[in-house]
């Protein structure tokens, strides 16, 4: 397990735009009876070798529930990590397929480190910055290994990158119009109430399970999934920028943003909190600069009423506040013109594309 953990910081030894992830963090997700996920599905990790030394890894995933959610017979492969060299990848790659052909799936889906619930996608477009929080990176030869394993495209997800100088004030102009509009059909938007978050995670979680339920892919996150989510984004959670709307008191939607801790965690060696790394990511949190809007949903009845742009607006506000510089909004499928003209119409550039493939097996 270490060694699976740690091969990336190798790999990556070299390369400034390169953020570990956290051990500790890395090993509780891989870990039977440590993250939720493995209550229903089953992931089988390799690790490829040569002369000794560690040249790649792979994660055969079963997701038990994106099947029968889905009603699909897909296997998935996440963690992919792999020196330039097309014979270490192919071999991951089939030896993976042979795996989840012998669980009786019938494709191979990926990089997906997981589901789509968590980190997935490979970086396409947009080599010249560091990811941020829990988004994926990778180098540009990835795509060449992708090729050399006949896999084709599954789906394109975007990056929106939305800087402060870019922002106008047209959005904060409009969101009180707004506000009065939906305050008219007793719709309001408010503040996440931290005193009351079990309570609060209650409501975001059914509003995410039915949101994104005719997203290509997606998975409704088990009920212990979801807590374990949500106790980890309370740590780093500022409530200003979890916002809930309600009808009637009954939430309809929600955005939540986080701040890019990626900031701090790239200057910790090996992704190790002990020694010295704790004291650097506890100095380190009031620095950051940047935020990932990492969810935003509205459920369908809901949609087209001016909730979403009233969450940009709330967003935009705070983050002027706070004197935050730049937003990341990801990520969106390519071809969710609803939301991706949002964006747009708040100056939001597409800086980064992932692409997810798949391949009959």
């Amino acid at each position: 397990m270490k060694l699976f953990i740690d091969f990336p910081h190798d790999l990556y030894s070299n390369d400034p735009l390169y953020v570990p992830e956290l051990f500790i963090a890395q090993r509780d997700l891989l870990t039977p009876g440590k993250h939720p996920f493995h209550e229903h599905s089953q992931i089988q990790l390799f690790l490829a070798f040569r002369d000794k030394k560690v040249v790649g890894r792979i994660a055969a995933i079963n997701n038990r529930n994106h099947n029968a959610f889905n009603g699909t017979n897909d296997g998935f492969f996440g963690f992919f990590e792999c020196i330039p060299d097309v014979t270490v990848s192919n071999a991951l790659f089939n030896t993976a397929a042979e795996w989840l052909k012998k669980q009786g799936l019938s494709t191979i889906i990926g990089p997906v480190n997981f589901s789509t619930n968590e980190t997935c996608g490979l970086l396409v477009e947009g080599f010249d910055s560091s990811p941020v929080v829990m988004m994926p990176y990778n180098r540009p030869y990835y795509i060449e290994l992708i090729k050399a394993a006949e896999m084709k495209e599954n789906v394109t997800l975007i990056a929106w990158q939305v800087t402060a100088d870019a922002v106008e004030d047209k959005p904060l102009r409009m969101m009180q119009m707004l506000e009065n509009r939906l305050a008219q059909r007793n719709i309001v938007v408010r503040k996440i109430n931290l005193k009351k978050f079990d309570e609060e995670v209650v409501k975001i979680r059914e509003i995410y399970n039915k949101a994104w339920d005719k997203n290509l892919g997606f998975v409704p996150m088990t009920d212990n999934e979801f807590a374990y989510l949500a106790k980890d984004l309370k740590m780093i959670l500022d409530p200003d920028f979890c916002i809930v709307a309600e009808k009637d008191g009954k939430a309809i939607g929600f955005a939540l943003c986080i701040p890019d801790l990626n900031q701090v965690l790239i200057k910790i060696r090996k992704g190790r909190l002990l020694p010295t790394g704790i004291f650097k990511l506890l100095l380190g949190k009031s620095k950051i600069k940047g935020v990932r809007v990492l969810a935003l949903g509205v459920l369908e009845p809901f949609r087209k009423l001016g909730v979403e742009a009233v969450f940009y607006g709330q967003i935009i506000r705070d983050c002027r506040k706070k004197g935050i510089n730049v937003a990341e909004a990801s990520w969106i499928l390519e071809h969710n013109d609803l939301m991706n003209s949002a964006i747009q119409a708040v100056n939001g550039v597409p800086y980064k594309r992932y692409r997810i493939y798949e391949k009959a097996i």
